[in-house]
């Protein structure tokens, strides 16, 4: 007679956010073909979309300050006119897809090339700043992460955003990615920290 073994009751463990199937969702180091790139302006008629071209860049750190190579991080932001791709008829066939998503590199790092969006309508008829929104995959979590970043160079419109508002005032640094150069090309820098004393303010879904 063979013995059956028996499951032992109680809860089994939750399954954490990645390792992710990296030729599906982030093929690059496999050369296969991407459906979702970190370049937000595909195709020949990326020129002629509304809003300045930018880079938007940082690193991924956890709570002990170590970088995170493995991470995957998706955007989603308006156009220089604060339009939504998919959301907005006028944007249906433009070249300006308003969603990225790339795997961070050994040193942490994500890079997005994109334009910087314009105001938002807000709540009760108010203006959002210009922001962009951010979806945070990595191993360990339960559950993806949201935030959403400001740029340096737009403070005249912190004050009256009604998301930034919510976030106490000495931990609003952690959501403004700094303005600078590279070559010419601007360049948003924005590190994102898990914890610690630097941690980004996240939001609940």
């Amino acid at each position: 007679m063979t013995e059956t073994a028996t499951r032992p009751e109680g809860i089994t463990p939750s399954q954490t956010v990645g390792p992710f199937f990296a030729y599906a969702l982030t093929p690059h180091a496999y050369d296969f073909p991407e459906l979702v790139t970190g370049n937000l302006l595909a195709g020949p008629d990326a020129g002629e979309v509304s809003g300045e071209r930018i880079t938007i860049t940082g690193r991924l750190f956890d709570a002990e300050g170590n970088v995170i190579p493995d991470a995957m991080i998706e955007i989603w932001q308006a156009d220089g006119e604060g339009r939504f791709a998919g959301h907005d008829a006028a944007l249906s066939n433009s070249a300006f897809r308003g969603f990225g998503r790339v795997e961070c590199e050994k040193d942490g790092r994500f890079t997005f090339t994109t334009v910087k969006p314009g105001p938002l309508p807000g709540p009760d008829g108010g203006r959002q700043a210009p922001h962009v929104n951010i979806g945070l995959f990595a191993r360990g979590l339960l559950n993806r992460l949201f935030t959403r970043f400001y740029f340096s160079d737009d403070a005249a419109a912190h004050g009256g955003d009604p998301v930034l508002a919510l976030v106490p005032a000495d931990q609003r640094a952690t959501l403004i990615a700094t303005r600078g150069s590279d070559g010419g090309k601007t360049v948003y820098n924005l590190d994102i920290h898990l914890g610690g004393g630097a941690e980004t303010v996240f939001f609940e879904a």
